[in-house]
């Protein structure tokens, strides 16, 4: 047989390089999902320093950019950020002139001093930095420093020289956060929903934050719910096509106004007769759309509601409200501003990547002159963007109303769309030519691909990770949760260079406690409770570090098995979690029992065994759990379609998990995916509304008739067992 030659993805990775990629957070090699472990190309290795701005070709330029890497540090007095735990023995360094004298004090976030910092006695070795031998000395930060964001200073006496100063960032963060008072002693459980397949009677054609508010309040106060999970709610294109997936948003801070109830907005009471008849045509015909099940158009319903929210904002604000707008604007600041004028330019060049080259840059010539011109569609979409803060403000504050422990739970997804406005306002933050994906795993059997560019850890950190808490601040001022998808991605992420197979790339390191650490700050600071969504391939220390910080993991029942495959027994499933019988990147319970997921994987390709074996391996694994089921005596001879998804929810109710999430698609009966992960075109993702199990729509004014419904809710209303 005839020995070919091997390809670039077959060189292998030397030495020199392994330390280089070391040293900026890149694998070399990996474990997968079953523990085997594979070895990254050269060429992947190569691609991916790239796109951190280290270019190497040759033993050479490897052996120059490690001493660059090296010296990095050394040639700057601070770091751009310290981050530490409160209470921690924490040290922090400072790098000056060989002898010289350093002092360095604390200015704490809300106002005050703390003096002079104490020197530890701790030699290093002074270093040659471009002729000048510099030195390093270590300060201990003092045990019993508050939480937040405070400013370490120093001062820097040279001999014969007047003293230099410099400053950095020092956050401190806690070292855990716990759950509301309310869910110390007993479980809490909740509606997970897709907000925009969940209509009422009041809705344009897609479920929205009026939707939102009268789900949180009935479930509160009806129902004795502690919370309404909802899918991203982050910003989508302002034209068309804007994208389904509420996870490849144009930016994860702001919302999308397709969510706004336009009846909702005070300004609408203010509206002329005209203006008005012309808002309320449009609301009659995209509200016949509510009881259709047919697949949700965004487009059409966007279109509508935009030019119903430029008939209200051309009524204007009065006083109090343009007090109430103007300070909102000066919050949000300049991520607000570039958000809005991001939207401005897309409207009137289209997609990023046909702009003119006086614009394709925040810092490009003419988009000074963008700002001015285009002044007015800014304000526009500043304001939308308030419209929906107000509007998640009035949905918490009826869910704590209610009764509600946490509230409304929101959801951060992992990245954004390349030609997004986040992509072109943090361009010098994200990698570009790589995107977020994830390798061959159970979920999909030739990895994926989510076309998202990450986030640089080196530029985050320079950054002293402001985007992400400025992120993290407008998703949590109304929430009383978030759940953060894919949060492996805090620790480290799957970087697929452009125009490789998603099976190709490597995984890059991020600095998890500073992530973590920011995260359960602003969470704490809101008393929001953090869920961490840690399926897929999970090393066991990432789960205890969630644990240790306060943050719950999550439990998926199909995917809880003992070490034989088995279903696992409740008494050991992890207590730290929220719980719940499935997820939105599977078909609901009923289909899922009928095996749906695997017809539907079959009829798009994406299946690497047999469709006969897979489908095998489904019912042995149905039948196990059935026999789990009858065994514990949660079900009869011959159960219904309905006993068994009942019976798997009070199956989950004996695990002691603090939280559990009930799926509304489950409780209605629902049979079809919301999510195939995988593909694009090929299937309607999250455009499908929410109907039972005959196909039939289910709307928000109907859930409190369904008998399923009903029967989940006592299934999983129990305390702590």
């Amino acid at each position: 047989m005839a020995v070919g030659r091997a390809t670039r993805h077959d060189v292998p990775v030397d030495a020199d390089l392994a330390a280089l990629a070391d040293a900026y957070g890149i694998a070399t090699d990996f474990y997968d999902q079953s523990g085997v472990r594979h070895d990254v190309s050269r060429e992947t290795v190569v691609a991916v320093l790239a796109a951190l701005g280290v270019v190497v070709s040759d033993a050479e330029s490897i052996a120059q950019a490690r001493t660059e890497r090296a010296m990095r540090d050394w040639r700057r007095a601070l770091p751009p950020v310290f981050v530490v735990r409160a209470g921690d023995d924490a040290l922090c360094w400072v790098h000056v002139r060989h002898g010289s004298a350093v002092r360095s004090w604390i200015e704490l976030e809300y106002g005050g001093r703390l003096a002079d910092l104490q020197q530890v006695d701790r030699w290093v070795d002074p270093v040659d930095v471009d002729g000048t031998l510099v030195g390093e000395a270590t300060f201990a930060l003092p045990k019993d420093l508050p939480t937040g964001y405070h400013r370490l200073r120093v001062e820097i006496g040279a001999a014969n020289e007047p003293p230099a100063a410099a400053s950095t960032d020092l956050i401190v963060t806690p070292r855990r956060i716990e759950l509301p008072e309310r869910l110390r002693t007993r479980r809490g459980w909740g509606f997970a929903t897709q907000l925009y397949s969940m209509r009422s009677k009041r809705s344009w054609g897609i479920g929205d934050l009026g939707d939102l508010s009268d789900l949180a309040s009935w479930s509160g106060e009806s129902l004795g719910a502690d919370f309404v999970l909802v899918n991203p709610m982050h910003a989508s294109s302002p034209i068309a096509p804007m994208a389904p997936s509420p996870y490849l948003p144009v930016t994860r801070r702001f919302a999308n106004p397709i969510y706004l109830r336009i009846e909702a907005v005070p300004e609408f009471a203010y509206l002329d007769e005209a203006s008005r008849a012309r808002v309320l045509m449009l609301a009659d015909a995209f509200m016949a759309l509510d009881s259709s099940p047919e697949l949700i158009e965004r487009d059409p319903i966007w279109t509508a509601k935009k030019a119903a929210l430029i008939e209200v904002y051309t009524v204007g604000l009065s006083a109090g409200r343009r007090s109430e707008f103007d300070a909102f604007c000066v919050r949000e600041g300049s991520g607000l501003d570039d958000f809005a004028l991001w939207c401005a330019l897309v409207e009137t060049h289209g997609s990023l990547s046909n702009w003119p080259i006086d614009i394709d840059d925040p810092r490009a010539d003419g988009v000074a002159a963008a700002r001015v011109e285009l002044a007015s569609t800014i304000d526009f979409y500043r304001w939308c963007q308030w419209l929906l803060d107000e509007q998640f403000e009035h949905a918490q504050a009826a869910a704590l109303a209610a009764g509600m422990a946490i509230g409304v739970m929101h959801d951060l997804a992992v990245g954004v769309h390349p030609e997004g406005a986040d992509s072109w306002s943090m361009r010098d933050i994200l990698a570009t030519g790589m995107s977020v994906g994830a390798p061959p795993d159970m979920y999909n059997q030739i990895g994926q691909d989510w076309s998202q560019p990450p986030w640089r850890p080196d530029s985050l950190a320079e950054q002293a990770f402001r985007p992400y808490q400025n992120m993290l601040r407008t998703i949590l001022r109304h929430a009383g949760g978030i759940r953060v998808d894919h949060v492996l991605g805090l620790f480290r992420l799957w970087w697929i260079p452009r125009g490789m197979p998603a099976g190709q790339g490597t995984y890059v390191r991020y600095d998890h406690d500073a992530l973590i650490g920011i995260l359960a700050l602003e969470a704490e600071r809101v008393g929001a409770v953090v869920i961490g969504e840690d399926l897929g391939t999970v090393e066991p220390w990432v789960q205890d570090v969630l644990q240790e910080r306060g943050l719950l993991g999550t439990s998926i029942l199909w995917f809880e098995r003992d070490a034989q495959g088995q279903p696992l027994p409740p008494h050991d499933w992890r207590e730290w979690v929220m719980a719940s019988v499935s997820t939105h990147d599977l078909p609901p319970t009923a289909g899922f029992l009928d095996g749906v997921h695997v017809q539907l994987r079959h009829d798009l390709g994406l299946l690497t065994e047999s469709f006969d074996d897979e489908l095998a391996a489904h019912e042995r694994e149905k039948q196990a759990w059935l026999d789990v089921l009858t065994r514990l005596g949660l079900v009869g001879a011959e159960p219904s379609t309905d006993d068994v998804v009942e019976a798997l929810h009070r199956y989950v109710a004996r695990t002691p998990a603090r939280l559990i999430s009930i799926s509304l698609a489950d409780a209605v009966g629902d049979r079809r995916t919301q999510n195939q992960p995988g593909t694009d075109q090929e299937y309607p993702n999250w455009r499908v509304p929410l109907t039972d199990a005959k196909g039939e729509v289910i709307l928000l004014d109907d859930l409190g008739a369904v008998p399923l419904l009903q029967r989940l809710v006592r299934a999983v209303g129990l305390d702590l067992v």
